[in-house]
């Protein structure tokens, strides 16, 4: 059954173009907070859309002035295809990957995982027991905001780490959501039509 897209939704190359201006801009991945900001999302889409459709106006030429800079190449973006890992090393990818999570309410899971590898990085301990109590406050808590899907016993054993905190103290339930990224949200990340436009050259390439 061929697939239709709504045309009161923004299409997937308007989205990246909203990514890759926030990439451009040097924006670190967050979630949108409020429903204002979704908001201003929508609103800031919808400008693109209408520019677009201003005479002289198109996605492409927009894409190349715009975001020339970061645009990767089709045999870039086909590379985030062999493996998850070569998907999260290429900062274009991993921002593109963070949009379409955010399409399907589950960012939250990338937001940790980046959370726990900026964690892993810190020198000073007693930085480390304060961004490890923030850490699992926003991600770990039951009912927290940005609750990852944990089982129980992942959850206490991170619980119990913090008693004696480490650079390890996140590993099990890293390993957890980068599983269930890698397993369930990755396999529709290259099936959509987000990753879908990057890999056809033809649908973002300048009009002469």
């Amino acid at each position: 059954m061929p697939l239709f897209r709504d045309p009161s939704k923004p299409s997937a190359l308007e989205f990246y173009a909203e990514v890759l201006q926030s990439v451009n801009r040097g924006k670190s991945l967050q979630r949108w907070h409020t429903v204002k900001e979704t908001k201003d999302l929508k609103n800031n889409l919808g400008l693109f859309r209408r520019r677009n459709e201003s005479p002289g106006g198109n996605a492409a030429g927009w894409l190349e002035r715009g975001a020339k800079s970061v645009k990767p190449l089709p045999e870039e973006a086909l590379k985030w295809g062999e493996s998850f890992e070569k998907l999260l090393i290429h900062k274009c990818g991993l921002a593109v990957f963070h949009a379409f999570l955010r399409s399907e309410f589950s960012e939250e899971n990338l937001e940790f995982w980046l959370a726990c590898e900026d964690y892993k990085k810190m020198k000073f301990q007693s930085k480390m027991v304060s961004k490890a109590k923030k850490i699992f406050a926003e991600y770990i808590t039951i009912q927290s905001y940005k609750e990852v899907n944990l089982d129980s016993y992942t959850r206490e054993h991170t619980k119990d780490n913090l008693q004696s905190i480490n650079r390890n103290c996140f590993d099990l339930a890293q390993k957890r959501i980068y599983g269930l990224m890698e397993k369930d949200s990755y396999p529709r990340f290259l099936r959509s039509e987000l990753y879908l436009d990057l890999i056809n050259q033809k649908t973002y390439s300048p009009t002469l």
